[in-house]
This record gives structure tokens, C-alpha cells and sequence, in this order.
């Protein structure tokens, strides 16, 4: 029996961890806005290197990011010749409820155009006052996904070698979801959605999209099958992580 994300993930001591983790290894805290559950935070350390953005927890069901950015941090994988920012848990209220939306039952990874969330506001505007990174990496979840799969935004060159090279990363844990539809997405091949920088609903932007709209040219958002344990889920989040930015 697996064991349910609920049993694994508590809220009340992701923060601290994630906190002393960060401090140790010279980031910064930014609160963006407060919730009932506790502030929504960003981290930073700037470099002279190329910008990258990572986030996680947007659906409060999805746990194995935030913890697979706490083991990177705890790891020492954030190399100072990066000019890093990371929202680990971009959605304190659903992370503490253990449910997809915020406490007022709005799924905020729909809210990047209209931001009608405070949640959302509050880092759209740190996003717009930050600038463009280089690239983006986003960390989610699928009940319904049988295999590991991303989405690809690209506003530059098409690598088609990326997103091989992701997949063989992640294969130790999960094959490529092998669906001829993913998530109501044709893939390009299996696993990878080669996704164009529109919003499939048009006015429900999710931070990819909005992202994109932005101008930041190249993002991933990697989707773990949420049935499996969530070991397995976070060790996967880490090794596309690591892969995608191997280039920089």
C-alpha cells in the first residue's frame, strides 16, 4: 500500500527546515504576503551568473517539490556561480490543508493574469521587480499521470537532446508516461509536451504562462505521478532539476 502524501508531508516543519537550510547556504528571505498558514516567502542569491527561478507548492496536494528543493538546498546543490531565487511554497494554506487549492478554494496556478489572489498578486509583483531568468523550473504533481512528463515552454532555440536527457534522468524512478494525450495535451514524444506560450483556458494563467508573457524564454514544469511514494517522487523532481540546469 502506498502511503498517502498526507502520512509524509507536515506543513509545520517544512518552514523552519527550509529556513535554516536556505540561511546556511547564503540566501535571503523575502515575505511576499501572509496567510494563515504562514507567510509565502521567496529566497534569493544573486550572482553574476545566468538567473534561475525555481518554484514549488502551488497545489497544496503536490508535496514533493517543496521537500525535493529542501533536500537541493540541504545538498549544497546551489552553486554560487548562479544568480538563484526560489518560492519553494507558493501556497501555504493548500500545504497545510493538504488540498490543491488555497483556503478559499482557488487554485492559484489559474490566477496569473487576473490575479485576483492575494497570493498571487504578492508574487507576480516580486516576479515583475526580479526580472527575466534565464530559465524557469516548476515542480508539480499528477493523480492521473501513470509516468513522469513535463511541459517545455521555449521562446529560443528547440534542443530536442533536453528533453531526452530529462527523461533518461528521471527513468531510475518512473518511464515516460507513455499516453498518446497527457494532461489534454498532444505529446511531441512520450512524456514531453512541447507547449506553445498560450494559456490552454484564456484567462486562466498559470506562472509558466505568465512567465512566458514575461519574456523569460526557456521553462519546465515537470509533473511526478502522485500515486507513487513520495520518496521516489522527490528523487525524481531532484535528478530533472539537476539536468535541467546542468547547461548553466
Amino acid at each position: 500500500m502506498v502511503t498517502r502524501m498526507s502520512d509524509c508531508f507536515h506543513w509545520s516543519e517544512f518552514p523552519p527546515a527550509f529556513r535554516r537550510a536556505a540561511e546556511l547556504a547564503g540566501f535571503s528571505e523575502t515575505r511576499l504576503a501572509e496567510t494563515s498558514a504562514g507567510p509565502l516567502t521567496a529566497w534569493r542569491r544573486p550572482s553574476a551568473g545566468p538567473r534561475v527561478y525555481l518554484s514549488a507548492g502551488i497545489h497544496g496536494d503536490e508535496p514533493a517539490g517543496p521537500l525535493a528543493l529542501l533536500d537541493l538546498m540541504r545538498e549544497g546543490f546551489f552553486t554560487p556561480h548562479i544568480d538563484w531565487a526560489l518560492c519553494p511554497a507558493l501556497n501555504p494554506t493548500g500545504l497545510a490543508e493538504g488540498r490543491r487549492e488555497n483556503a478559499e478554494g482557488v487554485d492559484l496556478n489559474r490566477d496569473y493574469l487576473l490575479r485576483k489572489t492575494p497570493e498571487v498578486a504578492a508574487h507576480a509583483a516580486w516576479l515583475e521587480a526580479a526580472g527575466n531568468p534565464g530559465l524557469f523550473v516548476s515542480l508539480h504533481e499528477d493523480w492521473e499521470a501513470s509516468g513522469f512528463y513535463f511541459y517545455e515552454i521555449n521562446l529560443g532555440v528547440d534542443e530536442p537532446c533536453r528533453a531526452e536527457e530529462l527523461i533518461e534522468a528521471v527513468s531510475p524512478w518512473f518511464p515516460p508516461d507513455p499516453g498518446h494525450e497527457i494532461d489534454g495535451h498532444s505529446p511531441r514524444k512520450p512524456g514531453w509536451i512541447f507547449h506553445a506560450a498560450e494559456a490552454d483556458l484564456p484567462h486562466g494563467w498559470p506562472e509558466a504562462i505568465f512567465l512566458a508573457k514575461n519574456g523569460c524564454p526557456l521553462s519546465f514544469t515537470f509533473e511526478t505521478p502522485s500515486h507513487a511514494a513520495l520518496a521516489s517522487r522527490v528523487a525524481a523532481h531532484k535528478a530533472a532539476v539537476r539536468t535541467a540546469c546542468r547547461s548553466l
